[in-house]
């Protein structure tokens, strides 16, 4: 295990270990922490055949713990859980909005698309300049990227949707992981169609529980296990 801080809050955690059951990019492992009743959900931001990046918030105590793990700590995960993006859309040029810890799962889907020759261009909304994570890693990749700052601080000022319509960004799908608020907003923003990563409160992480149901236009769908990843098309707001 490495486990590095990228900002004053956000760290990443790289482990070695069995991930046959990541199969898409979007999907999340549930993590086991002592002394903890439930297990901790993380998107997964990247993976091969041997390891795994996840990118967390400090947020509470589970959290807390994790980023106080150090080298050869072994973790309890329930892997492969969810159902992630889609990355046989009818695309080319593809847009990939992320906010806040939202931007992790977007990592390894920019990846996947730029492998298939996909012309990839990604917003990244924070807050401040200080909360800014990975604008340099999409752009080693090979995207286009922007970033938005509500403060104004760095890049556009104002959110991923001021960003997207001030800097005219051409795209004919999106992907989208954030906070609901920015997902609502972009929901109204943009008439393409694409897909959203949405987070709920989570007992189990594999759909036994019913505890993250939410209401589709397709009938009760569980975050945890029809999602997180939801089409435009179905979201009811």
């Amino acid at each position: 295990m490495d486990n590095e801080a990228l900002t004053a809050s956000v760290w990443r955690m790289r482990l070695e270990g069995d991930t046959q059951w990541i199969t898409r990019p979007g999907q999340f492992v549930n993590i086991a922490i002592e002394g903890l009743y439930l297990r901790r959900p993380i998107s997964v931001s990247d993976y091969d055949e041997h390891t795994l990046t996840l990118i967390y918030k400090v947020v509470g105590e589970g959290t807390r713990r994790m980023s106080e793990m150090g080298k050869g700590t072994e973790l309890d995960l329930l892997t492969g859980l969810g159902n992630g993006f889609s990355v046989d859309a009818l695309s080319q040029k593809p847009l990939l909005v992320g906010g806040g810890v939202g931007v992790p799962p977007l990592y390894n889907l920019a990846r996947k698309l730029l492998a298939q020759g996909k012309q990839v261009k990604v917003v990244l909304g924070f807050n401040t300049s200080e909360e800014i994570f990975y604008e340099e890693e999409f752009r080693k990749l090979g995207c286009e990227v922007y970033v938005a700052t509500a403060d104004g601080s760095h890049g556009v000022r104002g959110f991923v949707t001021t960003a997207i319509r001030e800097c005219g960004i051409d795209f004919d799908y999106f992907y989208a992981c954030g906070p609901l608020p920015m997902l609502r907003a972009l929901y109204d923003a943009v008439e393409q169609d694409g897909e959203m990563s949405f987070e709920e409160r989570m007992g189990c992480g594999f759909g036994a529980c019913m505890g993250c149901s939410c209401e589709t236009k397709y009938g009760a769908k569980r975050i945890c296990k029809d999602g997180p990843v939801l089409k435009k098309e179905e979201i009811v707001w």
